[in-house]
């Protein structure tokens, strides 16, 4: 299609598009990294601050509390900012003032980690909150501490309740390591910046970044709804019996 001498190509081309994203898939591994390890200590460091405002341990509590409100109410990329050059200023000045090389990448996990942190942390408490009072009773009478309830008992209950919103933490991670660039790494949001500025075809980097993030959140949603099937418990007796039934009959 042209229009006073210019085609649609001139505005966007499918061919740059389709080579844009091999390239990009390159840095793929590195998306996937900042969003593992920083879920990982996002859900360690939730379920600590879950556990502490269940318990309302005083002054871990109130820490807590004020923790959360600095992280919920900051943006995530100034987070970042502080954590890359505010990180960097406290080792320089323990170090005598001079400089000490850390990989940008190790500053992404720790503010990513945090920032998210402080929204897992509300959900595990919620689902911590929704296990019956009577059986962590039951429990406690049996002689088990605290941790061995919260491992044996209160953890195995809340895990279906919690894993709709720990899926969204994932995702969510997975997106916002786009704003991983502020300290430094090069994952896929930041090269196709490098190299939408050399040939000027922005566009269709985007759109080929939308697609990549697209089908990855798509995958993780499918996975959870796999996993959410697996760990249901079942309602009642029947439906245990009939889950039995069915597999005698698959493997008869």
């Amino acid at each position: 299609m042209t229009f006073a001498g210019i085609t649609f190509s001139d505005y966007f081309s499918f061919d740059k598009l389709w080579k844009r994203i091999p390239v990009l898939l390159e840095f793929l591994p590195i998306t996937l990294l900042l969003t593992l390890v920083a879920f990982v200590l996002s859900t360690l460091l939730g379920l600590i601050i879950a556990v502490i405002r269940v318990k309302k341990i005083k002054v871990l509590n109130t820490l807590t509390k004020i923790f959360l409100s600095i992280i919920r109410g900051t943006p995530l990329i100034i987070q970042l900012y502080v954590m890359r050059y505010g990180m960097s200023a406290i080792l320089r000045a323990f170090n005598g003032g001079i400089n000490v090389r850390i990989d940008g990448i190790w500053y992404a996990f720790v503010a990513l980690g945090l920032y998210q942190a402080a929204f897992t942390s509300e959900t595990i408490r919620a689902a911590l909150e929704s296990v019956d009072r009577g059986q962590i009773e039951a429990a406690q009478a049996m002689g088990m501490s605290y941790p061995q309830v919260l491992k044996r008992v209160i953890i195995p209950e809340s895990l279906e309740i919690a894993l709709p919103g720990l899926v969204n933490s994932l995702i969510g991670l997975f997106k916002g390591t786009s704003l991983a660039s502020a300290c430094g790494v090069i994952e896929i949001t930041y090269k196709n910046t490098l190299i939408s500025g050399n040939d000027y075809r922005y566009l269709e980097g985007y759109v080929a970044l939308a697609i990549i993030y697209w089908i990855i959140t798509f995958i993780l949603e499918q996975f959870s709804k796999n996993i959410e099937s697996r760990i249901k418990i079942p309602d009642n007796v029947e439906s245990i019996n009939t889950a039995k039934n069915n597999s005698r009959r698959k493997f008869a």
